[in-house]
Parts: C-alpha cells; structure tokens; sequence
C-alpha cells in the first residue's frame, strides 16, 4: 500500500505516492529524475549516493523514502548557483579531482558537509570526512586537495 511523503529536494516540494519500501536513492532516480546520485553497492559501503538529508551526509542507498517524509533533501543537482559551479564543484575540475565521476557526486555531498561544519578542515579532518567514500581512479590525494582548496576560497 503505497505511502504519501512529503519531501522538499534542492528548495522544491514534492509529494509523491510511494511503496513503503522504496529508498530515498530510487525516489531521487526514478520518480523525480535526479540521476546524479548514483547507485553503487547498494550495501551503504561505496558513498557513491550521498545526499544531506536536513543537512547530515547520509546514504540514500539505505534510507526509505518514507524517512524523508518532511525532511530537505540536496543533491549534488542542487549545488551549482544560478547554474554556476559552486567553489567546491569547481575545485574539484580545477585539482583535477574528478576522474570517471563516478563518486564525484557522492564526494561532493560528503564534502559540502564538512565545509558547512568547519571553516578551515585540515587533511586529517578531510580525509576522516570522506572515509565512507570510495574512489578507484584519484587515489584520493586531488580529492582532498580540493576540498582543501575550496575551504580556503572566501570568493
């Protein structure tokens, strides 16, 4: 039997009828089109479908739909500006920190997190933040880069 939530993804309100065991991932994907957050496991071990769910980095691969009901959802769609990269966004093209792209979304999300809770992160905090996200193809060290970058960027 199908549920209404009542979600607001990127500042827009969406209330959907969905089947209780439906996840966050697949109502982002699949009912409202947002395919940035990508599915990688499944299992909550790659990173690769963060969102901040009321602004907590959380795996959508492994929050029900329902969850969310009432909640603010951000994607990785939701970050550019007026349709503008970000500061984070672009250093990450500037370090050269997106490969395949695979975890970039995922690595964005986690990142914006972090920025959002401290100022000034050091590596050891970066690379902490991002622990819960693979990448195969960077080896992490453009990754933190940019995010080190972008938290010293006040443009």
């Amino acid at each position: 039997m199908k549920k209404i939530v009542s979600v607001t993804v990127n500042g827009v309100l969406h209330e959907l009828a969905i089947e209780p065991r439906r996840t966050l991932l697949e109502l982002l994907r699949e009912d409202l089109g947002l395919t940035g957050t990508k599915k990688g496991c499944g299992i909550g071990d790659c990173g690769t479908c963060t969102v901040l769910l009321d602004g907590v980095a959380t795996f959508s691969c492994l929050t029900l739909a329902i969850q969310a009901d009432g909640c603010s959802v951000e994607t990785v769609e939701g970050l550019a500006e007026d349709g503008k990269l970000n500061r984070l966004q672009q250093a990450f093209v500037d370090h050269g920190a997106i490969q395949c792209g695979f975890c970039s979304p995922g690595m964005l999300m986690t990142a914006t997190e972090l920025l959002r809770r401290s100022d000034n992160p050091n590596e050891q905090d970066i690379r902490r933040a991002i622990s819960g996200n693979l990448c195969r193809c960077t080896g992490y060290q453009k990754i933190v880069e940019a995010i080190k970058a972008a938290s010293e960027d006040t443009s």
